[in-house]
């Protein structure tokens, strides 16, 4: 089989750009493996392209874009900048070799060969056990000793039996200790807050003790102020007397009497024009 033979450089010309080096381009965008065409991707269009060229390597000259073969000649479009683009290997191809390995490594470290799944969410609890699970520590605990019979007597294996309990025995047991824990602590919050309230009542009746200065405090609503305690006093009143504490007097007659009856007097003229004007019904 013949072995096809490179591409000749038909052009000393290039773009006047610095060759690119081996070692700076990454491993995956160029190939110089043996007995392989070699292409590069360039850079200013970012496609493969082959690199002409034995000793002296440059990118082919190419266009912006790709031709389609037999179609429009790559002579009617815009030739890429980098055309001609020199191509230096400034390092081995077994060093491209190993970088190109080394980088295939690294990403397929960061692929994950194992799929994930999400946790499975527990199972709920049966609708027998949520209907007959206690709420109080004394139903806990006649749940409890109701189980201890029934497992005693039975025949299953690993039943309760001395101080070991099986699951079902060791599950009521600490809901029982729990119920406990939750009653007494409620319990003792219940105390403290009927003693807080009674040393607040306490002390309320105290302060209005110490504002009323009635000496009849018996009849008083303890509200601390004399308005009430004259209220609360039973005393006989004269028939025509005027408490004390009436409110402000009302006035009985108008401030400006003739403005008053000049007012009166306009009103009643609009009256009589208005009977005088209604149709007859």
């Amino acid at each position: 089989m013949s072995r096809k033979r490179p591409g000749r450089v038909r052009t000393k010309r290039d773009n006047r750009r610095p060759p690119l080096l081996l070692s700076t381009i990454k491993p995956q965008s160029i190939n110089v493996r043996e007995d392989e065409i070699m292409s590069i991707v360039c850079p200013d269009c970012e496609r493969w392209r082959r690199i002409m060229g034995d000793t002296q390597l440059k990118i082919r000259e190419h266009c912006t874009r790709e031709c389609a073969a037999g179609g429009t000649s790559c002579e009617e479009h815009t030739r890429c900048p980098g055309s001609n683009q020199p191509v230096q290997l400034d390092i081995s191809v077994e060093q491209w070799g190993e970088a190109m390995l080394a980088a295939d490594s690294t990403a397929t470290g960061r692929r994950s060969a194992r799929q994930h799944y999400k946790p499975i969410p527990a199972p709920p609890e049966p609708i027998a056990r949520m209907s007959s699970s206690p709420n109080t520590p004394g139903e806990a605990l006649s749940t409890y000793r109701s189980h201890l019979r029934r497992c005693r007597d039975s025949d299953k294996a690993g039943r309760c039996a001395g101080s070991y309990r099986c699951a079902e025995g060791t599950r009521i047991a600490a809901l029982y200790a729990e119920l406990e824990q939750a009653e007494g602590q409620r319990v003792r919050d219940a105390r403290l807050d009927a003693l807080l309230a009674r040393h607040r009542t306490a002390r309320t009746w105290s302060r209005y003790t110490e504002t009323t200065v009635s000496t009849k405090s018996s009849l008083a609503k303890r509200g601390g102020t004399a308005v009430e305690e004259a209220n609360n006093a039973v005393r006989d009143r004269r028939p025509g007397s005027v408490s004390e504490f009436r409110g402000p007097g009302v006035p009985l007659s108008p401030p400006n009497q003739q403005v008053h009856d000049q007012r009166q007097a306009s009103l009643g003229q609009q009256y009589a024009r208005k009977t005088t004007a209604a149709p007859p019904a």
